[in-house]
């Protein structure tokens, strides 16, 4: 409340200052330039689920040690319309000018309904498909984290047995699909005859059917296991205990089952997270679209465990250097999906910023399960 009080005091002294003339206004603009930028955070779950939320609240944990810089955050808050309240609120409240609502529902039609009713607040949300149609206060961010899942796959073939891994998805939607087709694709490229079952939970967190789709998928015999989920706490220690074998996804779960983590795909938020607000201190245009992956910071890969073979870390370096130097192609034809229609032509290549991949809408050749 103490913080409250002096907020609306001192912006009462910044209007009388504005009435006072020149010497007034000069004092309130350099009143506005020494106060800190104050950013939002809004997770969807736990800022300390082993996942997408711990990931982007290590980001805001690096944030708040830039200058000029303040953090206000909030998790456990649902892809409905409380986020709109969560968001007004912290406008209002927190003074909140760069906000970050980073759960995939967020987007449309919450942040898109927001938005316009506040101008002079910048909106930077994970994973949506911001469009020139779309207001200039709002953007996207993202990593191409599917070159991680795909060195993930490169990992799997080398450790599998069965030559059967396994992929616990949350929702169809096109980042999720791309991550599966991406392990699916690492795998086959080292062993063509491998298969990847895949179950859809249909939320981003639970916890249950996460612990049954495990269990389904170690009894039919998958014997390494990635996922896309909120928190992979629970695939991973499940996975764990069935004595399969886990490549981590968000953050790295190492922690969790030592000796059967592989290795994973983690994100490096920090880089646009920093993107986005020294743009907003510098008075610079919203950066509405940002993407980027291993080259750029965006995504980066766990230490591999002691389970991982030598021969399997020489081959996956090698796909990741040439990842890093842009001159490796996940996508690329000729690619089938898994009912036999072409996705990609024979001689067609896709490169990550390739929009269409951001529209996927198909598992390849090799996945079982459907959408």
């Amino acid at each position: 409340m103490k913080s409250q009080v002096n907020r609306r005091d001192s912006l009462k002294s910044i209007a009388a200052l504005g009435a006072a003339g020149t010497l007034g206004s000069w004092s309130a603009l350099a009143s506005a330039q020494a106060k800190p930028l104050t950013v939002g955070v809004i997770y969807v779950g736990p800022r300390d689920d082993y996942g997408y939320n711990q990931a982007q609240a290590q980001a805001a944990a690096e944030i708040k040690k830039m200058p000029g810089v303040k953090v206000v955050e909030e998790e456990n808050v649902p892809e409905t319309a409380a986020v709109q309240k969560t968001m007004t609120g912290m406008i209002a409240q927190d003074g909140v000018r760069l906000l970050f609502p980073t759960s995939y529902g967020y987007f449309d039609p919450h942040i898109l309904a927001v938005a316009p009713k506040h101008p002079d607040v910048r909106f930077s949300h994970c994973g949506g498909l911001w469009t020139e149609s779309m207001p200039k206060n709002v953007g996207s961010y993202f990593g191409y984290i599917d070159e991680c899942q795909y060195l993930n796959g490169v990992i799997a073939a080398h450790m599998t047995k069965s030559n059967k891994i396994a992929f616990v998805a949350a929702k169809p939607i096109p980042q999720v699909l791309r991550n599966i087709n991406a392990f699916t694709l690492g795998a086959r490229s080292v062993k063509p005859g491998i298969t990847c079952s895949v179950i859809f939970t249909g939320e981003w967190s639970m916890p249950v059917k996460e612990a049954e789709a495990t269990n389904s998928l170690a009894d039919q015999g998958c014997d390494v296991f990635t996922m896309h989920v909120d928190g992979p706490k629970v695939v991973v220690e499940t996975a764990a205990k069935r004595g399969k074998m886990v490549c981590g996804y968000h953050a790295s779960q190492a922690k969790l089952a030592p000796q059967a983590y592989l290795t994973g795909a983690e994100w490096n938020w920090l880089t646009a997270y920093k993107t986005a607000i020294e743009a907003a201190q510098a008075g610079k245009p919203h950066p509405n679209f940002l993407r980027g992956g291993l080259k750029e910071g965006y995504v980066k890969m766990s230490a591999y465990g002691p389970a991982v073979t030598d021969a399997a870390k020489k081959q996956a370096d090698g796909i990741k250097a040439q990842m890093v130097a842009g001159s490796f192609d996940i996508f690329k034809g000729p690619l089938k999906d898994n009912k036999g229609k072409d996705v990609v032509a024979s001689g067609k290549a896709f490169k990550q910023t390739d929009i269409e991949l951001e529209k996927m809408n198909y598992l390849v050749e090799g996945v079982n399960g459907s959408i």
